[in-house]
């Protein structure tokens, strides 16, 4: 007999919500479910477009948190890699074998600097986003003390009002000191327009993307003038990816909502007017939970509240029904309208979170199902990896 693995001393209710060859109806709640059906369809058709295109994708790995995913959006979306926000994170993903890691942010604090140089170490790729030239000096003199390498992308504010500089002659400032700096090698454009992913409208939409796309052939013509052509133009998202990929200047794609998809995405709208949710991606990801109390005939009480989920985006929407709904919560209670008195104790609903990332960000573990049974356990590896 095969001596125990750690997982498998892992109890059930309190370690882990469930073990693979569960019914559904049996796991633990609250916790979050994938239908690893839909996961993988998304995934697949994700990256089948951007292949088509001719483009890469470093998929978002700020979403999911999960290296068993990333490698699932490697091996069947032809990902390349992995975007994160914190070097803690990256560290989360370069531990479990990810060799293309770009963290799409500024890293400024000396522990984290030092941190950062030495990831390159493990063998992976690594990427850092800058706006400011004293960074330059402050990341050279750590990758020579380590004896490492990062490549770089100066970021490009194009509209989301946040990090990044706004002209094409502060980024092809910060790309010569890079070109010029020891341990650094300039490697292209961080441009994501973040502040429109959300915006219901397409048109509205398109009309911030063509604002910013028209300032990122600005830069690029700038920098080639220059001979620092960018090898990558990086941006794009789950609300925007057709308008950077048909830009002809983006090279690389950072979408990660697709994969799950959420309540707020799922709102948006496509060209034709339909939410995405329906027309493009499939809901992956759900937050399992249970009727604990019926006391009143027309509200049933759930076990998921506050400490599972992120109300950032608006509440969660019980998913495949339109005969109750959730209409409030507290810290451990969820309250769903049931007029008709139709849910039972102990009753199990699919939650669509109205925000993935935040919401997965509280949760240990992932339960992947297959045609009503649990298929397999994945760690929230990067979680709460916040520095």
């Amino acid at each position: 007999m095969n001596a125990p693995t750690d997982f498998d001393r892992l109890e059930i209710g309190y370690d882990i919500p469930a073990r693979p060859g569960m019914a559904e109806a049996d796991i633990q709640t609250p916790c979050l479910v994938l239908d690893l059906d839909a996961l993988e369809r998304n995934i697949r058709k994700m990256g089948a477009y951007i292949r088509a295109h001719g483009m890469r994708h470093r998929a978002h790995g700020k979403m999911h948190k999960s290296v068993d995913v990333l490698k699932l959006q490697i091996e069947l979306g032809w990902a390349c890699g992995v975007c994160c926000q914190k070097v803690s994170e990256a560290e989360a993903f370069a531990r479990g074998g990810i060799t293309d890691i770009l963290i799409s942010n500024q890293v400024r604090d000396p522990l984290k600097i030092d941190r950062l140089a030495r990831l390159p170490q493990t063998g992976a790729q690594v990427t850092i986003c800058i706006d400011d030239l004293a960074n330059v000096a402050e990341l050279s003199a750590a990758t020579q003390r380590h004896g490492t390498e990062l490549d770089c992308f100066v970021e490009l504010d194009c509209g989301a009002g946040r990090c990044g500089v706004g002209t094409p002659a502060e980024v092809v400032e910060i790309a010569k000191a890079i070109a010029a700096a020891p341990g650094l090698r300039f490697a292209g454009l961080q441009a994501y327009q973040g502040s429109m992913q959300h915006i219901a409208d397409h048109a509205g939409r398109k009309v911030l993307l063509d604002v910013a796309i028209a300032q990122v052939k600005e830069v690029v013509a700038a920098l080639t003038s220059q001979g620092l052509a960018p090898e990558i133009v990086s941006g794009g998202g789950t609300g925007s990816y057709s308008f950077e990929t048909n830009s002809g200047v983006y090279t690389e794609l950072q979408c990660g909502s697709y994969a799950f998809m959420d309540a707020d995405y799922g709102r948006i709208l496509d060209a034709s007017g339909q939410r995405i949710d329906a027309s493009e991606w499939e809901n992956a990801l759900f937050l399992l939970t249970s009727v604990m109390s019926h006391a009143k005939p027309h509200l049933a009480v759930v076990d998921a509240g506050l400490k599972v989920q992120s109300l950032d985006s608006g509440l969660p929407v019980v998913f495949g029904r339109d005969d109750v709904k959730y209409i409030q919560c507290t810290d451990e209670h969820g309250v769903i309208e049931d007029p008709q008195t139709v849910l039972a104790i102990n009753e199990k609903l699919r939650l669509v979170p109205g925000h993935c990332d935040p919401t997965c960000n509280l949760h240990d573990w992932y339960v992947g199902v297959r045609n009503g049974v649990v298929e397999t356990l994945w760690p929230v590896s990067a979680r709460g990896k916040a520095y």
